[in-house]
């Protein structure tokens, strides 16, 4: 699968902090990809997935402000 990484603002994240995967930023087809998972970014400035290794993080500057 792919190692992609995926620059995301802070308004990009949902109100926790977060993305789901497969995500269409990544350009995946929910038809044919994984199970969908969390992946907190907010918390270290990016996320792994554990199924695909797509790497989502925060673009350089971008802060998330939190709940």
């Amino acid at each position: 699968m792919s190692k992609a990484i995926i620059e995301l603002l802070a308004t990009d994240l949902n109100h926790q902090g977060g993305v789901y995967c497969p995500n269409p930023k990544a350009d995946m087809k929910l038809w044919n990809s994984h199970p969908k998972v969390y992946l907190d970014v907010a918390q270290s400035g990016e996320a792994k997935c554990p199924y695909c290794g797509t790497v989502y993080k925060l673009k350089d500057g971008e802060h998330f402000a939190g709940h």
